[in-house]
């Protein structure tokens, strides 16, 4: 089922490149996406928008890159994870959303009560333990900052009904050691399943200095 023609996806339809029209379909056809793109593609904007279309909650994961840094930074869970949001935030400001009123946080509880407040943010430092059901949709983020265990840690949790976006770039790993990274691992080891699809985005849209820039190689 692709995006129904009548449906600008806040904007972005008209100008989606094929690749992009792919993703998105993609999104709303299986339950899991995995997409291998470079900074710049909008691979975390358009998963945030699709989860809106479809008027399914939203829980953004990400990775702290080592899980101990978090318990050693100042503040609370919020304040923690603050950083690690902005591409979050970011994509509610594209679709004219107020990040502080959709983001459920403790201070936040009006929004929470009056279900304005649809997007749940974590690291998967605080994930252990839960259980990811219901009609949710779930962005994996910066995914190749995840090692194998990290990353088997977040999918064992989620159930059938829920879709997962994987989201990385296999050019970007933050790790000490990138062939600890489980990114690429878990991309062949679903790439096959009637459930998934793994898709690539290629036209970086902040402009040939930052395009440039992700050419060089480690």
């Amino acid at each position: 089922m692709p995006l129904p023609k009548n449906n600008l996806l806040f904007g972005y339809a008209p100008k989606l490149t094929i690749e992009q029209q792919e993703y998105v379909d993609s999104i709303i056809d299986n339950q899991l996406t995995i997409v291998n793109a470079k900074a710049g593609t909008g691979k975390t904007t358009l998963a945030v928008m699709v989860a809106k279309i479809l008027e399914r909650d939203l829980v953004y994961i990400f990775s702290a890159v080592e899980e101990k840094t978090l318990g050693y930074t100042p503040g609370s869970v919020q304040e923690k994870e603050a950083k690690y949001t902005v591409p979050l935030k970011d994509a509610l400001l594209e679709m004219n959303e107020d990040p502080n009123r959709s983001i459920i946080y403790e201070d936040n509880i009006e929004n929470v009560k009056n279900g304005n407040a649809w997007v749940q943010a974590m690291s998967h430092t605080f994930a252990r333990g839960t259980n990811i059901k219901g009609e949710k949709l779930v962005i994996i983020d910066e995914a190749q900052n995840f090692t194998r265990g990290e990353l088997k840690k977040v999918l064992t949790r989620i159930h059938s009904d829920v879709k997962i976006v994987l989201i990385g770039h296999d050019g970007q790993i933050d790790l000490k050691d990138s062939k600890k990274s489980g990114f690429i691992p878990y991309l062949e080891h679903f790439r096959d399943e009637d459930y998934c699809s793994v898709c690539e985005l290629s036209v970086n849209f902040r402009g040939k200095l930052a395009a440039k820039a992700d050419e060089l190689s480690w």
